[in-house]
């Protein structure tokens, strides 16, 4: 949590000047219906949410080292701040995995409510051992015992040497994020958001099936994904903890050309082909049920939320876009061959 506060403040201004959470909600890599609400919350709410941010990542951390009390706070906060995260976004799984180390902030006699009291009961044994334990009695050590402590203790020498470069890359004014800096990949550096896109691009994957693509009356169908926003009527999704990699893969790729993710030019060529196993990542299929498109190309837009209660939320759109240009020309079966036998990539066959 510190690492991800650090890299915010030392990373987009508008961290600094909190208007952040302006963009948030509409650039963030899958937006969810929640989001979409919460994009248009007053300027104070989202002033005050920066600075929540920055307070729950920056200084709610150190809770952890002012006593039982404040420990037991920092696990309620960071376990509330999660739980927010999770209801306005579609993280995956990145905010339940971030939960659990939070647990370790409360001990017995905060989560003895949970447990069954009683005569024999698991809160009456640990009772048992924790007044024999007062006393000074302990179990007889055994060589298992002695192996165990010899483990954890080998263990915790070692997390405390792998930790080394990670606080010194916190503290450092050059901080990198979610990098690793042994083989062993045990400990490493995290740090998320630190940046913001202030601007939505999609890129929309089409398909015609006329003969010569450059035709006014070409008609260009669209592909659809699981969950990034395509269809302006279609309802934002809804799938955490699950993860659509294409589609999260797909939201990067739109802020950069298809020159640095040679992999859309493949899918491309895959769907030409109508390929089972690719088309199974995608929504929809413009083409299931016929023959394959004879061109694909891929058009850059520039997405927005509808206003609740405008013009377009009452034709049920959920986004508004404008076409920025193309993201890649049109291309055909035959136009691929020789990049993908440049690129040692299988050629696919039509199906």
């Amino acid at each position: 949590m510190l690492g991800a506060g650090l890299i915010k403040i030392r990373g987009d201004q508008c961290w600094r000047d909190l208007t952040c959470m302006d963009f948030h909600y509409e650039t963030q890599p899958v937006p969810n219906p929640v989001a979409y609400f919460l994009h248009h919350s007053p300027w104070w709410f989202h002033r005050f949410e920066t600075l929540s941010n920055h307070f729950l990542e920056l200084v709610v951390p150190f809770f952890v080292f002012l006593g039982r009390q404040m420990c037991i706070l920092h696990g309620a906060l960071q376990i509330l701040f999660q739980m927010v995260l999770i209801i306005s976004g579609n993280l995956s799984f990145l905010n339940w995995l971030t939960i659990v180390p939070s647990l370790a902030c409360f001990d017995d006699a905060t989560l003895g409510f949970l447990f069954p009291s009683g005569p024999g009961s698991l809160k009456d044994q640990v009772l048992r051992m924790q007044e024999e334990e007062a006393r000074g009695a302990r179990a007889p050590r055994t060589h298992g015992s002695v192996a165990r402590h010899t483990v954890n203790l080998a263990l915790g020498v070692l997390v405390a040497w792998l930790s080394v470069p990670v606080v010194l890359n916190l503290l450092s004014p050059q901080q990198v994020m979610n990098s690793s800096f042994n083989p062993l990949r045990i400990v490493n550096t995290y740090g998320a958001f630190g940046s913001i896109t202030k601007e939505r691009t999609e890129v929309i994957l089409q398909g015609t099936a006329s003969p010569n693509a450059s035709a006014p009356d070409a008609k260009w169908e669209d592909y659809e994904f699981k969950c990034k926003p395509g269809d302006l009527k279609r309802r934002p999704c809804l799938i955490s903890p699950y993860h659509h990699r294409l589609d999260w893969l797909m939201w990067f790729a739109a802020f950069q050309t298809y020159e640095h993710n040679e992999w859309i030019i493949h899918l491309a060529g895959k769907l030409l082909a109508n390929d089972a196993q690719a088309l199974s990542l995608l929504a929809l299929n413009p083409f299931a049920g016929r023959a394959p498109p004879r061109w694909v190309r891929g058009e850059h837009y520039r997405y927005k939320f509808s206003r609740p209660g405008g013009t377009h939320a009452a034709e049920g759109k959920w986004w508004i876009r404008k076409r920025l240009g193309p993201y890649f020309p049109p291309l055909s079966f035959q136009d691929l061959k020789g990049y993908f036998r440049s690129r040692e990539w299988p050629y696919p066959k039509p199906e």
